[in-house]
C-alpha cells in the first residue's frame, strides 16, 4: 500500500484556486496539471507499507490527530526544486498557523516512523499544494511570478486524511482514495 496524510481543503477554497489557475493552465499547455480530486496538502508520505505497518500507522494516527486544527489560507506560488529556473513542480503555498501544520506533520511523521515507514532525514517540511509538474526541468519563474499574488480565504483544517495511492499510467495519472480521516480539535 502506497500511503500518506494529508489536509484536504475545502471545495470553495479549491473553487478560488481552481478560477485563478484557469488562464495560466490555458496559457502553459506544457505543463501536465493535475485534477482538483488531487489537490491536497501533504502532511507525510510513508510509501509502500505492508498490512502490519498499516494497521500500526492506524493505530499511531489515531493518537496524534487530536490536535488543534490550524486555521489556513493558500497563498502566492513557488516552484521545486526552489529557485525554479530548472524546475519540475509547480505550487501554491500556505499561510496562517505554520506552527500548528509544522507540529501536525512532525506528528503524523513520528506516526509512519513507528508504524515501520522510512522517512527521508534530509527532507525539511514545506507546506505547499502542487498545481503542476513538468517531465522536464523549465524555468517556472515566470509563472511564480505571475500568482505570487494570490491569496485564497483562510480555512480552517478540520481533518487528518490517510490516503492510498493508486499508480496510473497514461493521461489519467494516479487515483487517490481516502481511506480514513480523524478530526482535529477545534481551538
Amino acid at each position: 500500500m502506497r500511503l500518506f496524510t494529508a489536509l484536504i481543503p475545502p471545495e470553495e477554497v479549491l473553487d478560488e484556486l481552481a478560477e485563478v489557475l484557469a488562464p495560466v493552465r490555458a496559457s502553459r499547455p506544457g505543463l501536465r496539471w493535475l485534477s482538483r480530486e488531487l489537490w491536497h496538502v501533504t502532511l507525510a508520505f510513508y510509501g509502500e507499507l505492508d498490512e502490519s505497518g498499516h494497521r500500526r500507522l492506524l493505530e499511531g494516527l489515531e493518537r496524534v490527530a487530536d490536535r488543534p486544527a490550524p486555521e489556513l489560507a493558500l497563498s502566492g506560488a513557488g516552484a521545486f526544486p526552489r529557485g525554479g529556473s530548472r524546475a519540475r513542480v509547480l505550487w501554491t503555498g500556505l499561510e496562517g498557523d505554520l506552527r500548528a501544520l509544522s507540529d501536525l506533520a512532525e506528528a503524523v511523521v513520528g506516526a509512519g516512523e513507528r508504524a515501520g515507514a522510512e522517512q527521508d532525514p534530509h527532507r525539511d517540511y514545506h507546506a505547499h499544494l502542487t498545481v503542476a509538474r513538468s517531465r522536464v526541468p523549465r524555468d517556472l519563474r515566470p509563472l511564480t511570478e505571475e500568482l505570487s499574488g494570490f491569496a485564497g480565504t483562510a480555512w480552517t483544517a478540520g481533518e487528518v486524511h490517510l490516503v492510498l495511492s493508486h499508480p496510473g499510467g497514461g493521461h489519467g495519472g494516479p487515483r487517490y482514495e481516502s481511506l480514513a480521516n480523524w478530526p482535529l480539535r477545534e481551538s
